[in-house]
């Protein structure tokens, strides 16, 4: 059964990627297992908002902007019966996606892309593009 590490960030380009991800699903011999992840960027340290705020609350935060952002494709997973889990993650995007995908042993990756131009990649860059330069294994784009 292969694994697909499939990246979720709560917009409709993620959401796209995993309704890709259930319409090529039959395509597999055994259905494929199913890593949901969402990787929150870490919110920037501010001298002393850690003391204000509280780690406790931070994590709070982190968990419920994932849950949120992934709980559509958690509800278009069920409705297709492929198996999944869902993790919610705090990193840096891209590092965070493949270092999870490399210790859940996925075969793949599923991701949307937002679409730039390529030049407007070229100058900012994108968690796609660092993606499919850090992977060892096929990364999927679904624009």
């Amino acid at each position: 059964m292969p694994t697909i590490l499939l990246a979720i960030d709560g917009s409709e380009h993620a959401l796209r990627a995993a309704q890709t991800l259930v319409q090529n699903a039959a395509w597999y011999r055994d259905a494929p297992r199913v890593h949901a992840l969402y990787v929150h960027l870490p919110v920037p340290e501010v001298h002393g908002l850690h003391r204000v705020v509280g780690k406790q609350a931070m994590q709070r935060y982190y968990r419920e902007e994932g849950e949120a952002g992934l709980a559509p494709c958690k509800k278009l997973l069920e409705r297709a019966g492929i198996p999944f889990d869902a993790e919610v993650a705090v990193g840096p995007v891209a590092e965070t996606i493949v270092a999870r995908a490399k210790k859940a042993r996925c075969d793949m990756i599923y991701m949307g892309t937002r679409g730039m131009t390529a030049v407007t990649n070229m100058l900012l860059g994108s968690v796609a593009t660092k993606v499919l330069h850090l992977s060892k294994i096929p990364v999927v784009l679904v624009r």
